[in-house]
């Protein structure tokens, strides 16, 4: 097995490397958050660009291109993402001021979206000749955070691709994309790992407990050692305590004691609770919080599938503004209490 991709991704790998005889002008790679779709579609990259390419289609790694690559300087590649994920502080947050001193960091919020400048900053780098007379490659991640300018301009792009440039993009929601752009795009479908196979990987990078973040996290590995390394479920256990025993005054006082928590976070909590709630009401099984089996038990007998569908579909409804919300505070608010009222009704 390589050892640059995950062990679940080495049959998707294998039906990609059928495309590149007709390789498309761009690829939409699609799939539950945390599993690895960026690092694999950054793999497949440094596989176009590479100049020794393995059979398997992996890079060599030797080329001036691997190194070039490696060292995140590679002139034929670009990667386009939100300010939030890069590793580096945005450009302009530093600046040169009197005497050639840098001045402060700038105390903004890096952009979770991407943006019209972005796209439009790739028009240079296409417009030029490749350096080694081979591929272009961009890379944009995740493609739902492109905000509408910036999806528009993507568009034009796609529409009109410049010759010799492959596209690579990933996204953990296609329903969050312009239709326009789906449409151009072959879209390749990235699977969740198994249970076993993602434990296993877990228990190989030392996770402690892995069993109960992998279930927390959807299944999701990535986002299980990510989560199992931060070492906090404060916030989480907050929240599930309040859905095991509702009451108005509970979810004020949550509210307010996680309104700093990332409220998409909170809504993918909530959602999975309920989740849990109606499988164990409709199949007798819980997949995502088997700590509190009893309690879930104990909701599912007492609410009714009509009201606990509603509640479902509210808090699916608030994930589209959860992150831009008015009111962090005023949001939990009315999503907890909406779902206090449906489990006392």
């Amino acid at each position: 097995m390589s050892d640059s991709i995950y062990p679940w991704q080495q049959e998707s790998w294998q039906q990609l490397q059928q495309l590149r005889q007709r390789l498309p002008h761009a690829i939409l790679f699609h799939g539950a958050a945390g599993i690895g779709k960026a690092d694999f579609i950054e793999r497949f990259a440094q596989g176009l660009l590479c100049e020794a390419v393995r059979p398997d289609g992996h890079a060599c790694g030797q080329c001036a291109s691997c190194g070039w690559f490696a060292q995140h300087n590679h002139p034929d590649y670009r990667r386009v993402r939100p300010e939030a994920l890069e590793d580096e502080p945005p450009e302009g947050e530093e600046g040169e001021g009197d005497g050639g001193k840098k001045a402060a960091k700038s105390t903004r919020t890096p952009s979770k979206e991407i943006k019209i400048e972005q796209i439009r900053n790739l028009a240079d780098f296409m417009n030029v000749s490749t350096h080694r007379a081979g591929l272009r490659v961009v890379v944009l991640y995740p493609a739902e955070a492109l905000n509408m300018p910036a999806s528009n301009a993507l568009l034009k792009t796609l529409e009109e691709p410049p010759p010799g440039t492959v596209f690579l993009l990933a996204s953990n929601s296609l329903d969050r994309l312009l239709p326009t752009i789906l449409s151009r795009c072959r879209k390749f479908a990235m699977p969740m790992p198994s249970h076993d196979q993602a434990l296993a990987w877990l228990k190989q990078q030392n996770v402690a407990d892995a069993d109960s973040w992998l279930r927390e996290q959807g299944g999701a590995p990535l986002a299980a050692m990510a989560q199992a390394e931060s070492g906090n479920r404060d916030d989480l256990e907050t929240l599930l305590q309040l859905l095991a025993r509702p009451s108005v005054e509970g979810a004020l006082k949550v509210a307010d004691k996680l309104q700093k928590v990332p409220l998409t976070a909170q809504v993918s909590w909530l959602q999975r609770w309920l989740y849990d709630v109606c499988a164990l009401k409709l199949a007798g099984n819980v997949r995502y919080y088997p700590r509190y089996q009893r309690e879930l038990g104990s909701l599912a007998d007492k609410i009714h599938i009509s009201r606990l569908l509603a509640v479902i579909k509210g808090v699916n409804d608030r994930r589209a503004t959860s992150d831009h919300p008015l009111s962090p505070k005023l949001f939990l608010e009315d999503m907890l209490l909406d779902y206090t009222a449906a489990c006392t009704y």
